[in-house]
């Protein structure tokens, strides 16, 4: 039997490599489409030993050609722009990117016949929760274009399923963090904004200290609490919600969330548990736009999907991702 192929863009970057990793053990055929703006060819060729075409979901000539001389299968989206300050000051840039991308590549499959789609959306297209630990049908009222661009595509994809029939698994997630625990692969952007490689970096040395943003906030220890999802359960939730495609399932959202959150302090006091290293850390006062807490729920993940988180402990999500940072930058 064949096994099928599926076309994972952005595939070269931080998320989409763990995804092409777990779909490569799941036996799946993978052909990655990547720009290479943020993602690394040495990841896609060297690591995962995948085949990479450099370009962008944009090209609807490139796609066109690809989806022509290839049976794709089924489509995996990771490429899209997603550091939140920056859609704030460039926003033009996230809708070309997100959402004009993102149509170009499901007209272009359309096209050819491909109506099976697993998108990548976020926490962010919620803003400022009203309830935790959030559920899937929480008011979507996103706070910056990073996140509106998510909502948007989300919109479209619900409106051509109910058109033409094409099916999305959509997953809205929080705090990818770690890295693949045999260490090949892990997290490696330029600029880095997450909390968990910035503090890893300053237990490297590569930078003097760490900054938390906001020590009064209505949390136990007044830093900000987010919901750590390890990169490896997060592309395990793919492959899943791409079978369930292939089994049949309808157009369906779900957050993928560990349920319980962890502070800003307690990440980085984990830090240095790991690493044995003397992390500083600077206290600073709030960044506008953080929400206090942001938990997400799995549930609806584990009981449709069979999704079982393999890596919950903060510890671990830490320990794998300093693995990958020794390896990478020590």
């Amino acid at each position: 039997m064949v096994q099928p192929t599926i076309l994972v863009t952005g595939g070269a970057g931080y998320i989409g490599s763990h995804a092409v990793l777990a779909l490569q053990n799941a036996g799946y055929n993978v052909v990655i489409l990547d720009n290479l703006v943020y993602g690394h060819r040495d990841i896609a060729e060297t690591a995962l030993k995948a085949e990479l075409i450099e370009g962008d979901t944009n090209d609807r000539a490139l796609l066109d050609k690809l989806f022509s001389s290839r049976k794709i299968d089924a489509v995996m989206h990771f490429a899209a722009y997603a550091y939140v300050g920056e859609s704030v000051e460039a926003p033009d840039k996230y809708y070309r990117n997100n959402v004009v991308g993102t149509l170009t590549l499901i007209e272009a499959m359309q096209a050819a016949g491909i109506n099976k789609f697993v998108f990548s959306s976020t926490c962010a297209t919620y803003g400022v929760p009203e309830t935790v630990p959030i559920p899937e049908d929480h008011p979507q009222n996103p706070i910056n274009p990073y996140g509106m661009s998510k909502l948007m595509v989300e919109k479209i994809l619900g409106d051509f399923d109910r058109a033409y029939n094409f099916r999305s698994t959509i997953f809205r997630y929080f705090n990818a963090a770690g890295a693949d625990p045999s260490g090949l692969l892990g997290e490696d952007h330029d600029p880095e904004t997450h909390l968990i490689p910035l503090t890893l970096y300053a237990a490297l040395g590569k930078r003097k200290s760490i900054t938390i943003f906001g020590t009064d906030y209505p949390t136990p220890d007044g830093t900000c609490i987010r919901d750590y999802i390890h990169v490896s359960d997060l592309a395990s939730a793919h492959v899943l919600g791409l079978e369930y495609l292939f089994k049949g399932g309808e157009t369906t959202v779900f957050n993928l969330g560990n349920g319980n959150g962890f502070s800003v302090k307690e990440t980085i006091e984990t830090a240095r548990e790991v690493t044995g290293k003397e992390i500083v850390a600077e206290e600073r006062d709030r960044r506008p736009g953080d929400p206090p807490m942001l938990v997400g729920s799995g549930e609806k993940a584990r009981s449709i999907l069979g999704w079982n988180p393999q890596y919950t402990e903060l510890r671990d999500i830490i320990a794998h991702a300093w693995q990958w940072h020794l390896k990478r930058n020590g």
